[in-house]
């Protein structure tokens, strides 16, 4: 096991491709290809994980939060995260972040959030733009079943809940090759038309690399003529948040209550209580002030995050509960999640869940 096998695991769960471009993940320190010996599960990296996993023999942290995030012109071991770098590197320790991607994935933070909470019939708060691609390309007649279904085979063809989506316009094509040409049908130096299908097929944007590798692999043709384009269908499964409700309502007090417990904080910063009964909840892990608006047009009746400055608290107009329980507290269940996803994928392997409580913020 190298470590990017462990990498093709996780990003089958949360593909890099919808990270948020401010974002920085993936492989932040070590090399791909070295052996893994043993795999720590963090919330964050500092100086006490790298020691925990060099006390437990894992030679590789996957992390949620990059340790490095804006770029780093020294590393002499001024700051924190100078530390955590040299250390690692020191101790021939891979660190891996996945951070925003999990966050827009339809079985990550926002979804953990949701399952604690007992919330149902869910749904994306911010649906990702750009997410759903669609490629055209021309295929003989004869071939073009062939290369439609192992386009399929690979991914290719799935929109919403539905999936082998294409669209088939039988039609001519013409092509003549030159002296340095070798064409599957037809002689070079001569004209040829060719009963063709324009074939159109949809697919996940993260997908396009290995789409295109197939589409080569499997079309007849020397040269294969496609195109790429992004469609505006809104992507029901990739975005930021999510919402879900309770099987019935609950008034605000207990709604506070049930925060308490299930998200275990000592206390819930929040917008005014107005009264009103609570049935449909929007979270979002971590800093959410920034979907505060679409948390108030998907009509919920409390949006729960963290981060939320003064000001915020003002944008409820009673028209909704803020709820502040903490970033530390919105995402302490993420690595429990890759926990139980990567000993699923792999069995039988050293994989650990750190005991390292990493929240920077205590309470007296």
């Amino acid at each position: 096991m190298i470590v990017q096998d462990i990498i093709s695991h996780i990003e089958e769960l949360c593909p890099l491709a919808y990270a948020e471009d401010f974002d920085n993940v993936g492989l932040l320190v070590g090399n791909s290809k070295q052996e893994v010996s043993g795999v720590l599960i963090s919330l964050d990296t500092l100086e006490n994980v790298v020691d925990e996993a060099i006390e437990n023999n894992c030679n590789m942290i996957v992390s949620f939060h990059p340790i490095i995030f804006s770029g780093l012109k020294k590393i002499t071991g001024k700051t924190y995260v100078e530390r955590v770098v040299l250390k690692a590197i020191k101790n021939d320790i891979a660190i891996y972040a996945m951070h925003t991607a999990l966050d827009n994935s339809w079985n990550g933070v926002s979804d953990r959030m949701c399952d604690e909470l007992g919330l149902t019939n869910k749904s994306i708060l911010i649906p990702q733009k750009g997410t759903i691609k669609k490629l055209v390309t021309f295929v003989p007649q004869k071939d073009a079943e062939a290369v439609r279904n192992v386009l399929f085979a690979v991914g290719a063809g799935s929109i919403g809940n539905y999936e082998h989506c294409s669209f088939n316009i039988n039609g001519v094509g013409s092509f003549q090759g030159n002296e340095a040409s070798n064409p599957a049908v037809g002689k070079k130096g001569e004209t040829h038309f060719e009963e063709e299908v324009q074939l159109g097929i949809t697919f996940a944007k993260h997908l396009e690399g290995k789409i295109i590798n197939t589409l080569h692999a499997t079309h007849p043709y020397e040269e294969v003529a496609y195109e790429i384009t992004t469609l505006e269908n809104t992507n029901q499964h990739i975005g930021m948040g999510m919402i879900g409700e309770f099987k019935k309502p609950i008034t605000e007090m207990h709604f506070m209550t049930l925060l308490k417990t299930k998200m275990k904080v000592p206390v819930v910063r929040h917008s005014e209580l107005s009264g009103k009964m609570i049935q449909k909840i929007a979270v979002l892990g971590g800093s959410g002030s920034f979907a505060i608006g679409n948390a108030k047009r998907a009509g919920v009746d409390a949006y729960v995050t963290a981060d939320l400055k003064y000001h915020d608290f003002y944008k409820a107009e009673n028209t909704i509960l803020l709820a502040d329980i903490g970033h530390y507290e919105s995402e302490q269940y993420t690595k429990n999640l890759l926990f139980e996803y990567l000993t699923k994928k792999i069995p039988n392997f050293a994989i650990i869940l750190s005991a390292e409580n990493t929240n920077p913020i205590k309470y007296s």
